[in-house]
């Protein structure tokens, strides 16, 4: 800025300066927050239903079905057994294509616990639990899925429990995604705080409240 230049020169250049930070702040902040909205208002609900699981009942759904495997693979199977007997390996892709056709069981390549006597196939799920053992000695396979219930895979969900890398990809983006809704937001009470006294104490206070119950609560 030049020496010579005018008060009134030096105040409309900080001005239009300020508009322009002004402007592009709110243009992160609606947009982040276009962003969050949707996951915002689900981690909200679930956070409430987590803080109260223990008095929301859940009523779990057990299915439990049997079938016995055919000869060719349970001859495979036992084979496989003997090279991998302790050890930790994916079903074979014949394996895979029998529980999809008798129970719509998908394994997706999943590490099963293979012993000389079965197989036995955890899959882990949002809201639930499920598993498949057959046995090698008789080819006896049981499938047994859980259903905890909505509310159970919406808990999961909002810890990423059981929810695959795509979903924890989306939580990793969704955090970033509201840390610049709260970092701009921040920015734009900045501007905003010299014609807003009460900014800066209500700040603080959203700071203080939650440090003082975290330090005089939490045990």
């Amino acid at each position: 800025m030049s020496e010579n230049a005018s008060p009134q020169t030096a105040a409309s250049l900080r001005s239009a300066s300020r508009a322009v930070w002004l402007k592009q702040l709110h243009q992160w902040h609606w947009i982040s927050s276009a962003l969050c909205l949707l996951g915002m208002f689900l981690f909200s609900i679930t956070g409430i239903t987590l803080n109260h699981a223990a008095q929301i009942e859940a009523k779990p759904t057990i299915v439990r079905k049997d079938a016995t495997a055919p000869a060719p693979l349970l001859a495979q199977l036992k084979a496989f057994a003997q090279e991998h007997d302790g050890d930790k390996a994916p079903l074979p892709a014949a394996a895979e294509d029998w529980l999809r056709s008798t129970w719509s069981v998908k394994a997706g390549g999943r590490a099963a616990e293979w012993s000389v006597d079965e197989v036995y196939l955890p899959l882990p799920k949002a809201g639930g639990d499920a598993w498949v053992r057959i046995g090698l000695e008789d080819g006896a396979a049981e499938f047994e899925n859980t259903d905890r219930g909505w509310i159970s895979w919406l808990n999961d969900v909002h810890k990423g429990r059981n929810t695959g890398a795509t979903w924890n990809w989306f939580i990793d983006i969704f955090a970033g995604a509201c840390l610049v809704f709260c970092i701009t937001g921040l920015l734009i009470l900045k501007f905003h705080a010299a014609n807003r006294p009460f900014t800066w104490p209500m700040v603080g206070l959203g700071i203080l409240i939650p440090a003082v119950i975290a330090l005089l609560f939490i045990h």
